[in-house]
């Protein structure tokens, strides 16, 4: 059992965050994870060579160095190829996303269900709400890259994790759960937060538009923080840091020369609305009605790819509630 202590527990609740130092392996839980976006690497190599955009493989070549190679000669980046959800816009029915086993057993990974289970009981639904976080070394990204996408890379602007969901997800108890595959440093991009920030509610976020450049995505303004105590928070591979809905938290920008790599994953208690009403989520634990809990990586990735299909073929979802030319965001 990974159960969190009492003691655990209530800094979450004072805090809106907690670090939990070596809840995995780093050989036996998280080198599975990193064998298996190294296949997902030699996939985008092998294709970008084939249509002639890489001169090779670079198959010689450990991740890092070989990512930043295939970004920097493709003259662009591919975060989407690696990540087990769907983008918000243009989503086609050939658009990449990853659904391997060893992503999936780490979602339902049963040290993480018990730190889960610490907080927000034994009914547990694993939120759509989750992406793969790949950031290159600032140094090294693509010269020509727009300025979105630059952004988006760069840094990810202050927000609430409830700030980028739909409302009707507000009463619903949602954990987030950030853990770096190698370590997470300042200079390499850990993420910071605002402690005691979730005390504070939902704060207004603004979208990013041609009438309001500044971040990206949906965010925070930077004058809402000035002033607080903000605490970057560096994780090493094996630990994981909890948030709650509320709190207010950043990355820092990846100075160094390799690439940061972490998971952000969310959970809520089953029945709950997840925020994101478009994406499958699952039952990741049940003590109640066991047999409803997804034990098939084959049936979590067929969910992943009819939701790519019905997206390709409708109108594009509404995904948050929050209006550019709003006053909080002049």
């Amino acid at each position: 059992m990974a159960a969190l202590t009492p003691q655990q527990v209530l800094q979450f609740h004072e805090e809106g965050f907690l670090v939990v130092e070596d809840l995995f392996d780093p050989e036996t839980d998280i080198g599975p994870v990193l064998a298996e976006y190294e296949q997902v690497l030699d996939r985008l190599a092998r294709d970008l060579h084939a249509k002639g955009l890489l001169a090779s493989t670079y198959a010689e070549l450990p991740f890092s160095d070989r990512l930043i190679r295939i970004y920097e000669e493709s003259g662009t980046v591919h975060p989407q190829y690696f990540d087990f959800s769907l983008p918000q816009n243009n989503i086609r029915e050939d658009t990449p996303m990853w659904t391997g086993p060893a992503v999936f057993n780490m979602i339902r990974h049963p040290k993480l269900l018990d730190a889960i289970e610490s907080i927000i009981g034994p009914e547990i639904y694993s939120n759509p709400v989750q992406h793969i976080r790949i950031k290159p070394p600032e140094s090294r990204l693509p010269a020509n890259l727009d300025a979105v996408t630059l952004s988006s890379i760069k840094q990810t602007p202050w927000h609430q994790d409830q700030g980028v969901i739909k409302e009707e997800a507000d009463e619903s108890e949602i954990v987030t759960v950030w853990f770096p595959l190698r370590d997470a440093t300042e200079e390499n991009g850990c993420l910071a937060v605002v402690p005691k920030s979730h005390q504070e509610g939902l704060v207004p976020h603004c979208p990013a538009s041609s009438e309001n450049a500044t971040g990206f995505g949906v965010h925070i303004k930077e004058r809402v923080i000035e002033g607080r105590t903000v605490l970057p928070v560096p994780v090493k591979a094996g630990s994981a840091l909890f948030m709650t809905k509320e709190t207010i938290h950043s990355s820092l920008r990846n100075l160094s020369d390799h690439v940061r790599i972490s998971f952000d994953l969310r959970y809520n208690p089953i029945g709950q609305p997840t925020g994101r009403p478009d994406f499958p989520g699952f039952v990741a634990r049940s003590n109640e009605r066991p047999d409803t809990e997804l034990h098939d990586v084959e049936i979590w990735s067929a969910l992943w790819q009819e939701a790519r299909r019905a997206l390709a073929k409708g109108e594009t979802p509404k995904f948050n509630r929050w209006d550019p030319n709003s006053p909080a965001c002049a």
